[in-house]
């Protein structure tokens, strides 16, 4: 039997379109391709690519914990590589964020000895940082998980951008139906700590398809609520106010004082 291989590929967040060739050529010469996408017309564009396509979205239960979901996606992966398969697994966006299984089946297939490899795509990052005209090399820029952020206490800086993911499902662990912001209210009272309530922050989310506009709304802080935020919504915080100027530093580096 040959040896089996892994190459995890994203779809992009646009259907079609935003996949990239490298990624096209891999999903074609597969012998079988795992998908994990948003969208069904996404599924239809894979199963032209390759026939041999199957969805791995039965695997969520509702109900049950999303870590769960993902080690059964990893397992098949795996499964299929140990048969002697060249599989491609193939997920929504960029393949190496927020998607747990991808990383954890290129280092389970690496350690068992086969082949296992990442590509790059687009993610939903990429996306806003395109549609709300934002340069994260400006003034820097904070990337959280929404639940992760609060529960670990993570630092802000607030002169950088801030951008929180998954806030549709903050305070949740679990497979769910629709957006479920159970911890919306804890996030925005963390927020206002580091914030005023007239600081002005964007929910977002990217368009899925060709020709139609993303889903951006700005509200004031302290009137965010579950109303304006859908299940795949990412909150965009702008900085509020400058950094200050380390004068010593700019000596040091021979750079001209303002």
């Amino acid at each position: 039997m040959a040896p089996g291989s892994l190459t995890v590929v994203g779809t992009g967040i646009q259907v079609g379109t935003h996949l990239t060739r490298e990624a096209r050529v891999v999903i074609e010469q597969a012998d079988i391709v795992l998908s994990v996408v948003a969208e069904p017309a996404m599924e239809g564009v894979l199963e032209r690519l390759n026939a041999n396509t199957q969805s791995l979205h039965h695997l969520y239960e509702l109900g049950e914990s999303r870590a769960h979901a993902y080690e059964a996606m990893t397992e098949e992966i795996l499964r299929r590589v140990r048969e002697g398969q060249n599989v491609c697994a193939a997920f929504y966006g960029h393949p190496g964020v927020f998607v747990a299984p991808s990383h954890e089946a290129v280092r389970r297939a690496r350690a068992e000895g086969f082949p296992a490899r990442m590509l790059p795509g687009i993610s939903a990052e990429d996306c806003l940082f395109a549609d709300l005209g934002v340069d994260p090399s400006r003034t820097g820029c904070q990337s959280y998980e929404a639940t992760d952020f609060l529960v670990h206490g993570r630092s802000i800086d607030s002169t950088a951008a801030l951008v929180l993911w998954q806030i549709g499902t903050v305070g949740s662990s679990v497979a769910a139906e629709g957006a479920r912001p159970t911890g919306l209210a804890v996030l925005v009272e963390r927020l206002l700590e580091h914030y005023p309530g007239e600081h002005e922050v964007t929910v977002y989310e990217a368009s899925a398809y060709p020709g139609f506009k993303p889903l951006a709304r700005t509200v004031r802080l302290d009137e965010l609520s579950p109303e304006h935020v859908t299940a795949m919504a990412t909150l965009y915080v702008p900085p509020s106010g400058a950094a200050p100027l380390d004068v010593t530093m700019l000596d040091r580096l021979g750079l001209p004082r303002p």
